[in-house]
């Protein structure tokens, strides 16, 4: 008999981005807020115990990925990508604890449902790793002796990237070190936006790299390291209070790569609350009233913008979790 492991997690949008300077390592210190919205990536593990079992190497056999936003041009379904990396890393955890174990782990087959924006500053492939550690968790206490214990999946979460940890999390949360260093905060209320995506490649690498240029010639590109005008805000609950402290220092970066999104972070503000540029870009996130009015305001920008791509969702939205 075949069987299931599904695992879903949110993406993000950051409500704060402070960056930091440059490290040694090559990274930037970050200061950020998070929130996770309740558009998610859902990720399968077929598994049919009849077909080889495994007993060292990757149990991964294959990988498809079901498009719901616009696919890349690129070929996403290899080893490379984070939910295989994700399933490969839970059960060499698993190995590593359990060396002696006399149980072959049967193979499966990774299937990926993509709602969110590819390389959209949304964290979608990230969600796709947490939701992937969930579901091979599952996976190997099924076919294994047990479980991980949660802080090994948070560990894992944290060596896969930056934003795994928070669509692991979920909720609302300050982020500090390269933003996998998690403090849940409170927030009140409930949070409605529109998303839209320009459809325009951003290399998250070359917008922080050009931020430290502009910051040679500009004493006002400062970083933005203080939330706690947003921390009362969202104690409120209310929106509007938030809206005019959203902040994230990557804009200016993104803004002068790609000169579109400076016409539509303009245009989207006029009709919402707020909008800003979404983590590294090119996605626009644009904070609504309500849902009544994230409705009305994705209608308007769809006719502004025919050629982009857009979905409106709410937050905060829980972390990753199994359906």
């Amino acid at each position: 008999m075949s069987h299931e492991f599904a695992a879903t997690a949110p993406s993000k949008v950051n409500l704060h981005l402070g960056v930091g300077e440059a490290r040694s390592d090559g990274y930037h210190d970050l200061v950020t807020v998070f929130q996770a919205v309740d558009r998610r990536e859902t990720v399968r593990l077929l598994v049919n115990p009849e077909m080889r079992s495994v007993v060292s190497g990757s149990v991964v056999t294959g990988m498809s990925t079901f498009f719901e936003v616009e696919e890349p041009h690129e070929d996403i379904n290899h080893a490379c990508n984070l939910a295989w990396r994700a399933v490969d890393a839970v059960v060499e955890e698993y190995r590593r604890q359990y060396p002696h174990a006399d149980v072959a782990l049967p193979a499966v087959k990774i299937v990926v449902e993509k709602p969110v924006f590819v390389a959209g500053g949304m964290a979608g492939g990230s969600a796709d790793a947490a939701a992937a550690l969930v579901a091979a968790n599952a996976y190997i206490a099924h076919f294994g002796n047990a479980p991980l214990e949660h802080a090994a999946i948070e560990r894992i979460a944290g060596q896969l990237g930056a934003d795994v940890p928070f669509c692991l999390m979920g909720g609302v949360a300050l982020g500090t070190g390269r933003g996998d260093e998690l403090v849940e905060l409170m927030a009140r209320g409930s949070y409605h936006w529109v998303f839209i995506n320009p459809r325009l490649g951003l290399p998250t690498g070359k917008a922080f790299s050009l931020l430290d240029d502009l910051r040679h010639n500009s004493a006002s590109l400062v970083p933005h390291l203080d939330t706690s005008a947003l921390s009362q805000a969202l104690l409120t609950g209310d929106p509007a209070a938030v809206a005019p402290v959203l902040h994230n220092d990557l804009e200016a970066a993104a803004v002068r790569m790609r000169p579109q999104l400076r016409q539509l972070v303009v245009v989207a503000g006029e009709a919402g609350l707020r909008a800003i540029v979404s983590g590294s870009g090119p996605t626009v996130a644009v904070l609504c009233e309500d849902e009544r009015h994230a409705d009305a305001v994705l209608r308007e920008l769809s006719v502004a913008f025919p050629n982009y791509e857009a979905f409106a969702a709410a937050g905060p939205s829980p972390g990753a979790a199994l359906l």
